[in-house]
Formats: C-alpha cells, structure tokens, sequence
C-alpha cells in the first residue's frame, strides 16, 4: 500500500479503491497505511475517541439511562459535544481530500478514474454534510436547554410517587389588558413508570381554597372572593387571580411572593400553584406557561398534530350579536373527523367555544395536549430539533430546574407506552363550579393517582 507499483494500472486501481472505501469506515487508515503517518495518527486518534464515546454513551443509556441521560442533557456537555462533532466532520473531510492525493488517480486505469473520484467526492460531501447537520442541532439544543431551564428553583422529590407540573396556557392577545390564563391544568406524572395524568381545571371554577402554606391563606381563610373594588371589580374565578394579586395590588404581588422572580415564576403563577394544591390537595412542584399567541409554532415545529374531531367547528371572531348564526361570523371551519392539523388550525380547534360549551372547549384542549406529547417522539423530535427548540424558548416558560430535565426525559421514554389518563373536574364529574368541594375532589384526585388495588396488582 505505501509503496505500490505505480506502473501497474490494475494494482493501482485496486488499491485506489481500498483506500476510499478504508477512509470511509476507519477515517485515518488510509494515511496511516499509505503514507503521511502523522495525519494518519491524528485522524486515527480522533476516531477512536469518537468511536469510545459513543460506545460509553451507549453503554450507558442501556445500564445506567438517568445518569447518562442527566450528563448528555446539560449544556456545557452539548457544547462540548458540538464542538467535537463539527472538529471530527472537518477532520473527516481533509482526510478524505488527501485520500484522493494518495490514490494517484493517474496511475489508475483510465474507466475506473471517474468512479474511484466520484466515490470519494461523495463521500466527502456525506461527512461534511453529517457534521453540518448534527453539529448545529447540537448547539441548538444546548442554546434551548440553558435558554428554556435554569437552576433557580430548588429540585424537589417527587410527592407520594408523582411529579406534578401546572400547565398554563396564557393569553394576553388583543382586548386583554392583562396575562390571564385561559388554560389550567396538572400534569401528574408517576415518578416510577412516567404514567401521565391531566387534571383539567375550569378558569372560571369559583370560591376554591389555597393550600396551607399559601400566603393567600391570609387574605382568603375559608376561599377565594375575588376583589368587589371598582378599579378590579374581578370575580372570584381562578383565571382572575393574575387581576388580584398583581393588578390590584401596588406592589404587583412581591410582597406575597418575594422570591417568585428568582426562582423563575412569577406572584401570579405562584398563586395559581397554591390556588391548585389547595383544590386538588396534592403538592404542585413546577409550572409551565405556554403563551397562545405562539403556540401555533411550536405545533408547526413538531410537524402538525392528529385530531379526531367529533364536530364540525367554526373559525372566526365570534358572533356580533347575540343570535348570529356561525355561517354568518366564521371564516373558516374545521370539519369532522380526522385531521391532520397544523398549529393555526389546532389554535382554532382548542379556543372554539361559540357553538359548543366552556367544558367541550376543555376536553378539547386535554385532547391537544395528549397529541403534542404524542408527536413528541425522539425521533420527530431530533429531526426538528432546531425548530422545536426556536419554538419552545420563544413561547415557553418554566421553573423546572436543569437537573430534573433527564429524570423528565427518561419518564417521558416510559410514558410513551401507556395512555394518558385525563380528569376534567367540571359537572359531568360532579364538581359544582360555583362552591366546589374540596374534600370530594381530593379523594377524586387520589383515586385517579393511587386506584385502589393497584399496589396488589402490582
């Protein structure tokens, strides 16, 4: 190979073919076998760190997948990573251009020529082109991750076996002179399998108590009143805690919740986290507030949902007058069946509420949540993982700090093989939405979480 006999055309060709080929699979051989030894060494060296990392990267996803998940997922470690994979797709490709200089493509036979230099072209043009894709959805995703998660909010055990996130959906479009939100709901999520149970709770569910510990506990003993001054003139509806506890407060509600902004969070999400402790009577960790005037691109970003859409909807502002019929108003209608929605479409389908009710409106929105979790699937993800993460930084907010994000992705693994299991806490529950009792809904929200028998069926 080093030494060949470069007047036989047929030997050279052979070995010009060897040596592409050799380059492809063990980047670096072919220096090392056919001359220039020392970028032989550094290509064969880069490779087999290249090539251990990955082994141990895989050993340990299969042994020990939290641990490895929690290292692979910080940024600094994504950033290194980047680094290295952009250095190798670079180093690649010189050893690939010298690959060609060594072959002597002149002292190969003149039809095999253009095959043996095509090849390599190509070849090259694969590994820059691996490096230039994988290379910056590295750095997106550790650009996201430390945009996205902080390490502000203190890491908490889960609570009798679940972790549980508020999810908010809040809107401050156009006629909203505050963020209110229009979506609430809890996510259980079981910390030993990664099951999933969504607890729907009506915004405009009234008199619900605050847990213990809430500093709203002060101002509403029993349960929340609402405000009756005129400048707030707000109801007692739970979406309206934004107006009492920022809006009609001088200090914006830091006096309630003065480490609110440096933990992450905000005295509004606070509240609402207390509001929902005290009604479901479980422990509420962390938050994530998705804003509605964004959310349709980060559905775009996944690529679209699927629907089952039982009837037909309109699009539109909303009737003018009271009476108006939709064919009149709508500009649009999401008909029934399945369907294939993108992100303005699925906006569409979880606000309608004008010729269905708030409750169908819930339902609906549960059902759009369970079909992003869906579609966030590893591989859907990593292959849009740029979009995803411009997305999800732009319209997402949360306190959940750096360290949980692997125990998060490794139950989100497990959750994908079992059903979502949602609990709407309006009428046809039982729950009366103008004086509801807390006590039957803790017992409904244990029952959901810890089903009786099931600890002996396990």
């Amino acid at each position: 190979m080093r030494t060949p006999d470069v007047d036989d055309a047929r030997l050279m060709t052979r070995r010009a073919w060897w040596l592409v080929v050799l380059n492809f699979v063990i980047p670096g051989s072919a220096q090392a076998v056919a001359g220039g030894r020392r970028l032989g060494k550094v290509g064969l060296a880069a490779t087999l760190i290249m090539w251990v990392l990955g082994a141990l990267t895989l050993l340990g996803v299969l042994l020990w997948r939290s641990a490895t998940m929690s290292l692979l997922l910080h940024p600094v470690t994504l950033w290194i990573l980047g680094i290295l994979v952009a250095s190798y797709a670079v180093l690649w490709v010189v050893l690939s251009l010298d690959t060609l200089r060594l072959v002597r493509l002149v002292r190969t036979r003149t039809p095999a020529r253009w095959g043996i230099a095509a090849l390599a072209i190509v070849l090259a043009v694969l590994q820059g082109a691996t490096g230039a894709v994988a290379a910056p959805r590295i750095f997106a995703a550790a650009g996201g991750l430390g945009a996205l998660f902080t390490n502000a909010a203190p890491v908490v055990p889960p609570s009798d076996g679940y972790y549980n996130v508020l999810l908010l959906g809040a809107d401050s479009g156009d006629g909203r002179d505050s963020m209110r939100f229009d979506s609430i709901s809890v996510v259980s999520v079981n910390a030993e399998t990664g099951a999933v149970t969504i607890t729907g709770i009506p915004r405009d569910l009234q008199h619900f108590p605050f847990s213990e510990s809430s500093p709203m506990t002060e101002l509403y003993p029993n349960y929340f009143e609402g405000h009756s001054d005129s400048s707030c003139g707000w109801s007692s509806g739970i979406n309206q805690l934004t107006n009492a506890v920022v809006s009609c407060r001088e200090d914006g509600g830091e006096g309630l919740y003065p480490d609110a902004a440096e933990e992450g969070s905000t005295p509004a999400i606070e509240a609402t986290k207390d509001a929902a402790e005290g009604l479901l009577g479980i422990d509420v960790h962390y938050y994530v507030a998705i804003d509605m005037q964004g959310f349709a691109s980060l559905i775009d970003s996944l690529g679209g949902v699927d629907i089952t859409v039982d009837e037909r909807l309109p699009e539109g502002p909303g009737p003018a007058y009271e009476g108006q019929s939709a064919e009149e108003w709508a500009t649009g209608w999401i008909e029934e069946g399945e369907q294939h929605m993108d992100g303005e479409t699925a906006l569409w389908y979880a606000r309608s509420r004008y010729t269905t009710s708030d409750w169908d409106r819930m339902e609906r929105q549960r059902e759009l949540q369970a079909a992003i979790i869906a579609q966030m699937t590893p591989q859907n993800v990593l292959s849009r993982f740029q979009e995803v993460a411009a997305a999800g930084t732009s319209v997402v907010s949360t306190d959940v700090p750096q360290g949980l994000v692997s125990t998060f992705v490794d139950l989100a693994v497990d959750a994908r093989s079992q059903p979502v299991t949602t609990l709407e806490l309006n009428p046809d529950a039982g729950v009366d939405q103008e004086w509801p009792d807390a006590d039957a809904i803790h017992a409904m929200i244990d029952e959901a979480l810890h089903p009786a028998g099931a600890d002996s069926a396990e």
